[in-house]
């Protein structure tokens, strides 16, 4: 039989004295200094959750509310500004739009003037030229060069090729944007690819909506303006290409030409059709310019 021991007799242990350490770590009796200092700092702050919130806190919250407020000050006066300088933007494009016109008007009519002035010169010319059989040679000679380099107006039969920029989608229309499809517009390099394959088919002399083309013409783009020898055209884009129209169009339908717009209309729906012209009248190109020609020097005795 064991008898108990008495917990008051001298030198009594517990049993799990050996394990008061880990129960004092558990119990959160025994903390390292630096675990206690944030234990303690912990306990502070959620002690204090339900009073006034820290002044770093409010410095900061009051930090971020200038900041929106400064947002919003910046916006509004941005909208101010570009609501005030609509009026002026419009203003001035609409004094661009005139000035253009007015220079438009003014190119216009020094053309024309240039146009008279040049063929009272060709009738003086050609009348002094006659007087004589070497000036008739002359003349011929003349007439072989001007019409070679576009430079007189010519007369004939030819064929009408029209390009046309797609139709425009109704805007009523379900799922229609309101503007051209992309590609289904008429671009410098087309009118280019239908200007070479005329030349390849035997066109005597070409023009694009009453632009004489010479060897030194340039089709280029200027923004979403089509310029011929820096002149802007308006589309409808017609190409009149003189020559005998049944031969021209024989030559020119399946050539490379024929086959891109072909494409182009089946696929973007760009406006492509040919027909012929008993009487095509082409002005006279503008005088070229020799930028790099110069005398040939004779040979000496």
């Amino acid at each position: 039989m064991i008898a108990r021991q008495d917990e008051d007799a001298p030198g009594w242990r517990r049993p799990d004295a050996s394990m008061s350490l880990l129960a004092d770590l558990f119990a959160g009796e025994l903390l390292d200094p630096g675990y206690a200092e944030a234990a303690a700092r912990r306990a502070r702050r959620a002690g204090g959750a339900g009073g006034p919130r820290p002044r770093r806190g409010r410095l900061r919250g009051s930090g971020v509310l200038l900041v929106l407020v400064l947002t919003g000050v910046l916006i509004a006066v941005a909208g101010a500004e570009v609501r005030r300088g609509e009026p002026v933007a419009a203003e001035q494009r609409s004094r661009l739009v005139g000035e253009i016109g007015a220079r438009t008007a003014e190119t216009d009519a020094l053309q024309r003037r240039l146009g008279r002035l040049r063929a009272e010169t060709e009738r003086r010319r050609a009348a002094a030229l006659a007087r004589s059989d070497a000036g008739r040679r002359a003349r011929a000679r003349l007439d072989r060069a001007a019409a070679a380099a576009a430079a007189a107006p010519a007369a004939g039969e030819g064929l009408v090729v029209t390009l046309d920029d797609a139709p425009r989608a109704d805007p009523d229309a379900p799922g229609a944007q309101g503007h051209d499809a992309p590609g289904g517009r008429v671009y410098d390099q087309d009118l280019q690819v239908l200007v070479n394959g005329l030349w390849a088919a035997g066109a005597e002399a070409i023009a694009v909506n009453g632009q004489r083309l010479t060897a030194t013409t340039a089709i280029r783009t200027a923004g979403e303006a089509i310029m011929v020898d820096y002149r802007p055209l308006a589309r409808p884009y017609e190409v009149t290409a003189l020559g005998d129209p049944g031969g021209l169009r024989d030559a020119f339908a399946g050539s490379a030409a024929d086959r891109r717009l072909r494409a182009l209309k089946e696929r973007f729906g760009i406006g492509y059709r040919t027909r012929r012209a008993p009487d095509v009248r082409l002005p006279a190109a503008g005088p070229v310019r020799l930028r790099y020609a110069v005398p040939r020097e004779e040979d000496g005795p």
